[in-house]
This record gives structure tokens, C-alpha cells and sequence, in this order.
């Protein structure tokens, strides 16, 4: 379970941060706070989920808060990974009404979508319990996000995949389509070749949908095989063909895969299992401001 953003991270959330005040204050501020609340009023509020799933992103509030240049002091009472049931205070925050409003829909919109990868991950992987197989994400992600997503996958007990094109190899149909010619298993020692020539870590990756590539492939003893979309007795026997011919090569399985399918899968004996939809379709969490005093009251907090 990660600890907080690594540096990559924390850098995309402040970027990503930056637009999304810009989007909603731009030059002008917030209007509505300008027009109706005065200047040093105080106030405290409480971020509260009204639904059960897995926390994630609790770094967002000061983040959000700093960039507004912002009096409010935030004590977050959980930590990233930790288990939500409806009515847990994740955190309070206390102090400028006017930033505590204006931060408000920026923090909500963050912390729902990552709240809400995190609790369908976790979902995921307690279908794998009592299996080896483990969950991973894609690299289908939204712009931007790519780093804030995949930590949220983490917060959810999976595992990421490669983080973009630059950091792993997967040679993929299309690839293997663009070089007429080329078999797999050539395709997979080419690959390798020039990882080594770099002095890159030699871990390749390849895509196959039939059993009778993965046997050709399998005589390269790559270190991963991911099996598009095939059937689970394809898959049983995809596992068999690998005990026999590469016993150390893993096997990914993908595509088709959702809650209602994924522990079959997993049960083939598959060492992997990747899902685009941990980050494409995973639902907002139902999180609220919960105001312990009515922000436009003259309550000090």
C-alpha cells in the first residue's frame, strides 16, 4: 500500500491542480463568495463519505488549499488504503470560508474519481483471494491523470503495469503486424537484444491470442505472455503449454475481464490479470462537506 505520492506523482497533482482552479476562478475569482461573505470569516468543515469503499488522495486537500494560498489547517483522520463506510470523517478543515467554499468542488472532483478506483480495484482483487493471480491496470487512462490514477490503483491493494510506452516493452499484434514477416519469438529476442545493448532491464512482454502462438513464442522464453481475450479452457490450456515449455514465463491474461468473470479467470492459473476498467469506468465515490458550522454564520472556528 503506497505511503503518499512519489515525486512523478505529486508533480502531475499539482499540474492537474493548477488547470482545474484556473478553470473555475480564472481571472475573476469566485463571484459568488466576492458578493455575498466578508473578508477573515472562519469556519470549520468535515469531508465525509457517504458510501463504503477504499480512501484515496488525502494529500489533495492541502495541495488544493496551498495553491489557493489559503488560511485553512486540514487534519486528515485516515490514510490512503484505509476502508470507508458511510458517515467515516475522512478529514476536517477549519479556517477561511471563502477558500474552504472555493476549494470545495476542486477537492470533491479529485477525491471521488480516485476514491472511486480505488474501491473497484478493491473489489477486484478480493474476486483473486485464494488464487496467485494478480491485478494490474492498463495504460488506459485520461490525460494527465495517468499517475494519480494508477497510485489509486495501488490504494486498492493492485499492482501497475507499465506506467507509459517509455518504461516497458510490450510487443503487441499490431507490432508484429508493421514487420510483415517477423515471428513472435524473433520479435521477443530483437527486443531483448537492444534492451541489453542498453543496458535496460531485459523484461519483454508479448501479446498472443492463440494457443499456437503462444507455443511458437514460448520457445523464446519471454518473461511475460499476455493472452488477448481468449476463453478459459484456452487458458488452462495456455498455463499447461507454458509449464511445459517455459515454466518461468508469465502469463497475463486480458480483455473480457470483469468482477463477474475474474476469479474464473483467475482460477486458470494465470499469474496475471490486467483490467482497463479499474481506470476507464470506475464510478465517483459519494463523498460530502459536512459544515460543523453554517458557513455564512459568524462562527469562529
Amino acid at each position: 500500500m503506497p505511503s503518499g505520492f512519489d515525486q512523478p506523482t505529486l508533480q502531475s497533482a499539482e499540474q492537474l491542480l493548477e488547470a482545474a482552479l484556473q478553470e473555475d476562478l480564472a481571472d475573476a475569482g469566485d463571484l459568488t463568495c466576492l458578493a455575498t461573505l466578508p473578508q477573515q470569516q472562519t469556519s470549520a468543515v468535515q469531508l465525509v463519505s457517504r458510501e463504503s469503499g477504499v480512501f484515496c488522495g488525502g494529500q489533495l486537500i492541502e495541495l488544493t488549499f496551498s495553491r489557493l494560498r489559503a488560511d485553512v489547517q486540514t487534519e486528515l483522520f485516515i490514510g490512503d488504503g484505509a476502508a470507508l463506510t458511510p458517515g467515516t470523517v475522512i478529514a476536517e478543515m477549519r479556517g477561511d470560508v471563502r477558500s474552504l467554499l472555493i476549494g470545495e468542488r476542486t477537492i470533491l472532483n479529485f477525491l471521488t474519481h480516485l476514491c472511486g478506483i480505488s474501491s473497484l480495484t478493491a473489489k477486484y482483487v478480493r474476486e483473486t483471494a485464494g488464487t496467485h493471480a494478480v491485478v494490474l491496470d492498463t495504460r488506459k487512462t485520461l490525460p494527465g491523470w495517468r499517475r494519480l490514477q494508477k497510485y489509486a490503483v495501488l490504494c486498492g491493494g493492485a499492482t501497475n503495469h507499465r506506467m507509459g510506452l517509455f518504461d516497458g516493452v510490450l510487443i503487441k499484434d499490431n507490432h508484429l503486424a508493421a514487420r510483415g514477416s517477423l515471428s513472435a519469438a524473433t520479435a521477443v529476442e530483437s527486443a531483448r537484444d537492444y534492451l541489453r545493448s542498453r543496458q535496460l532491464p531485459a523484461v519483454v512482454e508479448i501479446e498472443v491470442d492463440t494457443l499456437d502462438q503462444l507455443r511458437d513464442v514460448l520457445t523464446a522464453a519471454p518473461e511475460i505472455v499476455l493472452l488477448d481475450n481468449m476463453q478459459l479452457t484456452d487458458l488452462i490450456a495456455a498455463v499447461e503449454l507454458r509449464n511445459q515449455f517455459s515454466p518461468q514465463t508469465l502469463l497475463e491474461a486480458s480483455g473480457g475481464v470483469s468482477l463477474a468473470t475474474i476469479r474464473e479467470i483467475a482460477r486458470t492459473g494465470v499469474d496475471r490479470i490486467s483490467v482497463g476498467g479499474l481506470t476507464h469506468s470506475a464510478p465517483a465515490l459519494d463523498l460530502g462537506f459536512d459544515w460543523s458550522s453554517h458557513p455564512g454564520s459568524d462562527a469562529r472556528a
